[in-house]
């Protein structure tokens, strides 16, 4: 699938923009503030509802509109093509789906998915576990449908188990406690089989960017695995009851990347750091490739200026010959790579807010004399 066209109305400096992309590779760019990573911020609401760059949307709306619109149409393998909308106010957001209005964020994931690579993203393998879990779970969710729904059910139980913590009612916690059990190791095998399927995967697109070996990928479900969560969640009682939350559980569930049996945080370089922050990020996309999901779009904002020229060259010669269609940004067209063997693409320059394509003519001779 592909994103054919793109609108974009009021978002930050973008007061109105129109895009046709190429089905494979656009490479956009321009000085810093100019409104191309905003272009990315568009097509990210337009499949999540929400920004990766700012946790409060009206940060996002231009500053003389009251407003923003994003609508796209999107062409599927079976060549169907479906369009999608959002508009987003200070009173909340409406979604249109094949001129229907929807009211589940989840419907719009589906029907676009998103994979996001930007500077903060290098944070996936040296921040906190919550990351981790968002990446593990954002994998199960496209492509298993029913995850949500579980997911969903294990956060619910496990609110109102806090709540019942925190008031101290220790005579109803038996029976959310079967509860939480049932759904949290669902939940907690979801992922563990995801984690097994993605480990060859990783391993293969890995080895094209880097020579690292003996690496693992290992869950961490949020307890001692050899025993019940419910047997667990007993032992746990005095704690929980003391600190008002539930201790042990997938909602604290992690995943290290290991060489040679330690974190690879601990003592790979920066920039190999990098590396195997893009072969996790592109063997997500990959893995749903190979079951048939739909392949949706991946946008890498500003990530690839931290990588030698050599590297930018594999990354997109990698992404060229992936069945996906890929959004990547820079301050100057020498940054993107060697894009002599990329075969089809499309470049785009904006400048104050003002997206212009760019001739591939003229796009490579400036190159050339680069």
């Amino acid at each position: 699938m592909s994103l054919q066209k793109l609108d974009i109305y009021h978002v930050r400096n973008l007061q109105q923009a129109s895009l046709y992309p190429a089905t494979k590779i656009n490479l956009i760019y321009g000085n810093n503030a100019s409104g191309k990573s905003s272009i990315l911020e568009a097509i990210y609401l337009l499949g999540r509802a929400s920004s990766f760059r700012s946790t409060t949307i009206k940060n996002v709306i231009h500053f003389a509109h009251n407003e923003l619109i994003v609508s796209g149409k999107v062409r599927f393998t079976n060549a169907h093509v479906s369009t999608l909308g959002i508009r987003i106010d200070g009173k909340g957001i409406q979604i249109r789906i094949d001129e229907e209005t929807r009211y589940s964020r989840s419907e719009l994931a589906y029907a676009l998915p998103i994979q996001m690579i930007h500077p903060k993203s290098y944070q996936l393998l040296d921040a906190g576990p919550q990351l981790r879990r968002e990446f593990i779970d954002w994998g199960v969710f496209n492509q298993h449908p029913d995850f949500l729904n579980n997911w969903r059910n294990f956060k619910r139980i496990l609110n109102h188990r806090n709540a019942l913590l925190k008031t101290r009612s220790v005579k109803e916690l038996n029976v959310w406690n079967h509860e939480l059990q049932q759904y949290g190791t669902i939940v907690a095998e979801y992922r563990m089989q995801y984690l097994t399927e993605l480990m060859p995967v990783f391993l293969q697109i890995m080895h094209k960017f880097t020579a690292l070996e003996n690496i693992e990928l290992k869950l961490l479900p949020g307890w001692d695995a050899d025993f019940l969560l419910l047997d667990k969640l007993t032992e746990d009682l005095e704690k929980d009851l003391r600190y008002g939350f539930t201790h042990s559980g997938p909602h604290r569930a992690d995943f290290q990347l290991l060489i040679e049996s330690r974190k690879a945080k601990d003592f790979v370089s920066r920039g190999q750091l990098k590396l195997l922050m893009l072969s996790l990020k592109l063997a997500q996309v990959q893995h749903l490739l190979n079951n048939g999901s739909k392949s949706g779009c991946i946008l890498i904002d500003d990530a690839v200026a931290e990588l030698d020229f050599s590297s930018r060259t594999k990354l997109l010669d990698f992404l060229a010959d992936m069945d996906v269609q890929v959004f990547i940004t820079a301050t100057e067209q020498n940054e993107f790579g060697d894009l002599s063997n990329l075969g089809e693409y499309k470049m785009f320059h904006v400048e104050h807010g003002v997206v212009s394509e760019v001739d591939q003519n003229v796009s490579r001779e400036t190159l050339n004399k680069v």
